[in-house]
Formats: structure tokens, sequence, C-alpha cells
């Protein structure tokens, strides 16, 4: 059976998926600079080491009214024969591999004259959802001077609404924010060449209880939404629940009792970070999902001395982000603490 990979995520909570053949990378969204005669859904470029490139918001090119951007988008670098167009995505989820004979054309919509589809190859369903399969040439390659007249109506009606000054990134973003974003783009600009990046930690920056703390990508696999706990008898606290993610039944763990953090809130948290080590698979909690950095030995320093005695062991160490200290958490060990032990006869 023939099967062509995608790469899923969604927008607005609509599933979508492109070629994962044409995927460069996948980034968190820096800082964009606005470039004037850019066509309206082209919302900025940046400096990919050393090379620019050009960010597209799927909002504006599919005629709807643009969303503001968050700390949590990410941006789809796709290559197509050496030209790079970034597509901003709300959350990225996972590779799959589809079979063709699975896949539908995109549906004619209207009568005579109705054009077909543009920028939608076809439609698939994956996990009992429907996926639109984006059709990644038109999406880059076409001019929006080429589109349908019906597209282009759509496009102007949405224009009003999008309050369209174009010439500041993200004007909504608070300070912080903006500082986090504009420091993604410093780090996505240094060429390649000049950092061995087989020497830095790639970390995910992640919120708990108003504090920042650093998570080795080695161990995470994705992070998901959480929209259902199933609770779980005759566990623990911080044992929260379970979730089904796509099929899979997932344990959420709080690991606010382990580092001594209030866990008022953590029933309403929104975000799991799904963690892989060795055969076990589960989701911590988390605030917030704030960046993906890299630290050079340099850049960490030791866990300091006021920090409590007890919650030192699961930390690697420290360094400053956003203002305020991140502290690097040793995940192999905190998940393995007594304070989350759980009978598994329960």
């Amino acid at each position: 059976m023939e099967e062509t990979p995608y790469l899923l995520f969604s927008l607005h909570q609509l599933r979508h998926a492109v070629d994962a053949r044409v995927v460069r990378e996948v980034l968190w969204l820096p800082e964009l600079t606005p470039i004037e005669e850019a066509p309206p859904d082209v919302v900025g470029v940046f400096n990919l080491r050393g090379r620019i490139v050009p960010v597209m918001d799927c909002d504006r090119r599919f005629g709807r009214v643009p969303q503001c951007y968050r700390l949590t988008d990410s941006v789809i670098i796709l290559d197509l024969d050496g030209l790079l167009m970034g597509i901003i995505a709300q959350e990225i989820h996972d590779v799959r591999n589809i079979p063709l004979e699975t896949i539908e054309r995109a549906p004619f919509y209207g009568g005579e004259g109705e054009p077909h589809a543009r920028f939608i190859s076809g439609v698939a369903k994956v996990d009992d959802e429907i996926l639109m399969l984006l059709n990644h040439e038109h999406l880059v390659r076409s001019s929006t001077s080429e589109e349908g007249s019906a597209n282009d109506e759509v496009r102007s009606e949405a224009k009003p609404a999008a309050a369209a000054d174009q010439r500041a990134f993200c004007p909504e973003a608070s300070p912080q924010e903006r500082a986090i974003f504009r420091e993604r783009a410093r780090q996505f600009m240094q060429a390649a060449d000049s950092q061995d990046f087989t020497r830095l930690l790639p970390l995910a920056v992640i919120g708990l209880s108003g504090e920042y703390f650093g998570v080795e990508l080695g161990a995470l696999r994705e992070f998901a939404e959480i929209h259902k706990i199933t609770p779980v008898p005759c566990c623990p606290g911080h044992i929260i629940g379970n979730m089904n993610l796509r099929g899979d039944i997932l344990t959420l763990v709080d690991l606010r009792p382990v580092l001594k953090l209030p866990i008022v809130g953590a029933d309403v948290a929104a975000t799991a970070m799904v963690v892989q080590l060795d055969q076990l698979r589960l989701g911590v909690l988390v605030d917030e999902v704030f960046d993906v950095m890299y630290l050079g030995a340099s850049d960490i320093t030791t866990v300091p001395a006021a920090v409590q005695s007890g919650i030192k062991e699961y930390l690697k160490g420290t360094a400053p982000y956003a203002g305020k200290m991140l502290s690097i958490l040793d995940l192999t060990k905190s998940l393995a603490s007594k304070d989350l032990v759980v009978d598994e006869e329960l």
C-alpha cells in the first residue's frame, strides 16, 4: 500500500497536514520584520542562519480574519526546490503516513464557474478526524494577484478586521513576550557554521507556578492540549488522571509536589508535556510553553545555595531567561522521585 508522510498541525482546532517531504524544519515563532509591498498574507520575514525567509499567515491566505500570535505558535519551514517559505501553525502534532487510497479529492462546492479548491489538495480521515491536506505548491507559489475573483472578494472583506497596520510585529504582545520573540529571532540569525550545535543543550522552556523551567528536548515527544481528563481512583493527588491522546491512554502527572511549588490552578492546566523515558510514557502538566533555546556550557551556572535542599537534586543548573532565573530540570530524577511513585497494583 503506497503511503505519503504528512506533518499534522492545527489552526483554530482544525487539523491540517502538509507533505512532510517538503518540510525542512519546525521552529517556534520568532519576531518577524514586516516587508513593504509584500502580499497581505506574508506577514514578515526573519533571518534563518543567514537566509531571509518569508512567513505566511494561513488565516490571511485562506481569506479569514487573522488572529493574534502567541508564544506557543510555530513556523513550519517549507523547502520547494530551494525556495523557502514559513507558514504559521498554532499547534504541531506529529508525522503520519497516510495511505493514498484513503485520500479523497477536495470537494467541489458549487455550480458552473465555481473555482475548485486551490490550496487544499485533498481530505483524509485520521483518528476519526477530517484532515485537510494542503497543496504546498499552490500555497507557496501562487501569487495573490493570480487568485480567483471570489477569493479576492473574501480577502478584501477581511482586511478591515485585520486592523492591518503591518509595520509592527504582534503589537498586542506584552514587553516580556516581545523580548522572547526577539530572542528567538536572534538565535535563529546565527549562521550554522558559527556554532557547534553538538555542544549546545537544547531546551524547551515551560512555566510552572510562575517559574521558568528548562526541559531537555531528547525526552520530549510533543505538547498536547488537554480536553478531557478521566480521574483515576485510589491514586495520590499528583496523579491528575488519564487523557485520550489520539487513541492512546496517557497518564497525567503534576510535578509541583516534587518541586515544592504551589498546586493552585493545576486543575485548569490546558497543556500536557508528553515525555518518553525508556518504557515510561506520560503527560506532565504545564502552565505555559514559552520557547525552545540552546544553551552552551558557559551559559549554565550551578544551582544557587538559596534553593531548597529538597529540590536541588532535581535540577541540573540554572541560566538567565527573560529577566528571571531558568531552572534546568532533571526530568528522569523528577519522575523517579519517591514523592511520585504509585503502587502499580492500584
